[in-house]
């Protein structure tokens, strides 16, 4: 039996609205730790939202201050911690301009290569997570699963697998391993299958385009204006990727594209980081081939630890080892500011310095916090259903947004 459809009267024109008011956050299983989104809602529309980033409050630049140019590294892992080795390469770049000093170049090779691997982590995480959010719960398993296999890449490099703590004044904690390289095309190999795997389910899919086309849409001047970079910024139509016009490392030696959008949509969003993913592997299979032999470390005692074997037997090197340990590396006064690309956008350290081996200040220009401030205009007018999509797409690191 066909029942009759009901008739449901209009709402005249020019009655009373009454807008409802919900939290969603801190407590949401969808949002990020400490943020909460108070929203006003005309049934499902979104009105009007505040958005606040919460008390995280770690402490991190004021730590800083507290410990030698080395003992700051740990803490950067701590920002993005999805992509931590970006972070790594960011601070001791700035330190470097300060000393005025450049690392060998094996040393900007490896550097280069640690950072796309953490690029491509961190992608695969935001566009996981982005389509789980609107049911995709596969594509989710797949990036997860890819990113895995980056993690054992990284764990045998840098002997850990989210705090790296790889980088040092000067250099690098150590070489690469015997055998990365086999160990990188292994987990190319799988990386690139699932991003085939996810493409053949997403980008197609009429379910997931009607989900984020047209959705939390923010164009290219509103985007410059509160400071947006990396995807977020690209997908919007701005061409600027801090590796191509503020070359740094050997990025003006390697052959790669940087894409952008044109709407500055979610869809945008989702196809920029993938195809940002294949980049970064075309990238990684460049330093495959042309990385040198050398060392990874100036030889400068006064600012990388002798060797072992120095320290043991010689006086210099047992010196030399007590002074930076005790005292840090001596960093000439003046300030600095070194910006790389990372995944989510421009990192950038802004480091002051008194003469002494510990930071007079530190600072850090994270690109979710300038993100952020666009989530409000990219929610209003959308479905409530949207929020999360958007939000995800935006890939909001709270370790980094400590403010």
């Amino acid at each position: 039996m066909i029942e009759k459809p009901i008739d449901i009267a209009p709402v005249p024109e020019g009655a009373p609205t009454e807008y409802s008011t919900i939290n969603m956050g801190p407590s949401h299983p969808a949002m990020h730790g400490t943020v909460r989104i108070r929203l006003t809602l005309d049934g499902e529309v979104v009105k009007d939202a505040d958005i606040e980033i919460g008390f995280l409050h770690r402490g991190f630049e004021k730590m800083c201050e507290a410990g030698t140019w080395n003992q700051v590294v740990p803490y950067t892992d701590r920002l993005n911690y999805v992509s931590p080795l970006i972070n790594n390469v960011g601070y001791v770049g700035a330190v470097e301009k300060l000393l005025g000093i450049e690392v060998p170049l094996r040393c900007q090779y490896i550097r280069v290569f640690c950072s796309e691997i953490a690029r491509i982590a961190d992608h695969l995480t935001a566009v996981g997570a982005q389509a789980l959010e609107i049911g995709a719960y596969t594509p989710f398993l797949w990036a997860m699963q890819a990113r895995e296999e980056l993690y054992f890449l990284m764990e045998f490099i840098t002997g850990a697998r989210v705090t790296t703590c790889y980088t040092r004044v000067g250099g690098l904690r150590w070489d690469l391993p015997e055998g990365w390289q086999d160990k990188y095309l292994a987990a190319e190999k799988v990386v690139e299958a699932r991003v085939v795997d996810m493409e053949a389910l997403l980008t197609r899919n009429r379910i997931f385009i009607d989900r984020m086309a047209d959705v939390g849409v923010i164009g290219p001047q509103d985007a410059v204006a509160y400071g947006f970079t990396g995807p977020c910024l690209r997908a919007t139509g701005v061409d600027y990727d801090v590796r191509k016009n503020l070359p740094y490392l050997v990025y003006d030696r390697l052959d790669f594209d940087v894409p952008i959008g044109t709407k500055g949509d979610n869809l945008d969003r989702y196809l920029v980081r993938m195809e940002e993913i294949r980049q970064s592997i075309r990238i990684c299979r460049q330093i495959l081939t042309d990385i040198p032999e050398g060392p990874v470390n100036v030889d400068d005692w006064r600012v990388v630890l002798p060797p072992k074997e120095q320290v043991y037997n010689t006086i210099e090197g047992m010196i030399a080892h007590f002074e930076l340990i005790m005292k840090g590396t001596p960093v000439p006064k003046g300030e600095a500011y070194f910006a790389v690309e990372g995944g989510n956008g421009e990192v950038g350290f802004y480091v002051v310095s008194d003469g002494s081996g510990f930071p007079y200040r530190v600072h850090c220009r994270p690109p979710c916090f300038a993100i952020m401030q666009g989530l409000k205009d990219m929610i209003v007018g959308g479905m409530l259903a949207d929020v999360i999509p958007t939000f995800d797409g935006i890939n909001m690191i709270g370790g980094e947004i400590d403010r």
